[in-house]
């Protein structure tokens, strides 16, 4: 007889839904789907019940879902059940999802050890370097997820991978002013970054964590920590198109992902805290556009969602995140390797300073 595998998944706002199963010649069999969700009719059961029975264990969470709505709406069309079926606080992606993490191909944030790492002040480059060095590190399998917060001391601006340097950046002001341009791994939008301006941490997790998500559910459901957060430290917050944190006074943060072969997703964000408009005005030509529509032109003004709704300092806010992040999920503290440290910065002086990566997209 095949041993039994069992896989449950609690809908983000919704019900449990948990899935039993055997396995047998690499094909499902003998499922039995439970859970505290509201269905109608009963006889529907029965059919999600089968619907699932004799696809590989491989087959993708999409496929999995389609195949018990086909076979829901067959059943309907050859009278076995009545139609509509109505599926309260679950939908079938929910039950593909208890599958694929009965057969372990989908995990939870409970079936990880996050490591939190402080490797103190690096350089801009260096950071950027070290998110696809614990990327590869994880992918390869020698480190385990991990998340960290930025420090740096100089000056950037921090560019998408697919962004036109010429388009986001005034290269001669980013000179004039002592502003290095660094471009990412991973896409979205320019961070103008200067010390203590704002809050930046890398998340690096095994893509079965985010199994059958689209990008744009794995954005919200990997901040959704974030949210919290913020929360406990006195701002509402909520997720805003792709990968925008927004508050009710209007955006907050931008969130990025690089999902490497083998298996790793990087996904990080950065947070406004106290930012020198000015400044970002004469470095991101971008950013001109964006900001003028605010009517935000003087020196004197600045870009402080974080700072002027939280009143705390920078660390102090960041001890809070990271707090919050331990409260959730669990988590030990630990150190880079200095072979990763090494990788980082050989890889940030090869690559993230090479003006040729810069200007890949000119």
């Amino acid at each position: 007889m095949s041993e039994r595998l069992h896989g449950e998944y609690k809908v983000p706002g919704g019900k449990l839904v948990a899935v039993d199963l055997a396995v047998v010649d690499d094909h499902l069999a003998d499922i039995r789907v439970s859970g505290d969700f509201f269905l109608n009719p009963d006889e529907a059961l029965e059919v999600i019940d089968r619907a699932l029975g004799g696809l590989h264990a491989a087959t993708p969470p999409a496929e999995l879902a389609a195949r018990i709505d086909d076979d829901l709406t067959r059943a309907g069309a050859d009278g076995l059940i009545s139609l509509p079926v109505t599926m309260v606080g679950f939908d079938t992606h929910a039950i593909a999802m208890a599958v694929r993490r009965a057969l372990g191909r989908s995990t939870s944030w409970a079936d990880h050890t996050f490591t939190y790492l402080d490797p103190g002040i690096l350089e801009p480059a260096e950071h950027a370097a070290l998110d696809e060095v614990l990327s590869r590190e994880l992918a390869a399998g020698r480190r385990g997820p991990t998340l960290r917060f930025w420090q740096w001391e100089n000056p950037a601006v921090i560019i998408g991978s697919f962004q036109s340097l010429s388009n986001e950046v005034d290269t001669d002001a980013a000179e004039r002013l002592g502003v290095q341009v660094v471009r990412r791994v991973s896409g979205g939008g320019a961070m103008f970054m200067e010390a203590g301006n704002c809050i930046t941490f890398s998340l690096v997790v095994p893509d079965t964590l985010v199994d059958g998500m689209s990008y744009e559910a794995s954005y919200a459901f990997l901040d959704e920590w974030v949210l919290a957060a913020l929360a406990e430290v006195g701002v509402a917050a909520h997720y805003a198109g792709l990968n925008d944190i927004a508050s009710p006074v209007g955006k907050l943060a931008g969130a990025a992902q690089k999902r490497f072969v083998g298996g790793a997703v990087l996904h990080h964000v950065t947070m406004a805290y106290d930012i020198d408009a000015d400044k970002m005005l004469q470095v991101l030509r971008i950013g001109r556009e964006k900001l003028s529509d605010k009517g935000t032109k003087s020196a004197n003004k600045r870009v402080d969602p974080v700072r002027s709704q939280t009143r705390l300092p920078r660390q102090q806010v960041i001890a809070s995140f990271l707090e919050t992040f331990r409260g959730r999920y669990q988590t030990e503290h630990g150190w880079l390797t200095a072979d990763e440290l090494a990788k980082a910065r050989e890889l940030a002086r090869t690559k993230f300073l090479d003006p040729t990566w810069t200007a890949r997209v000119p």
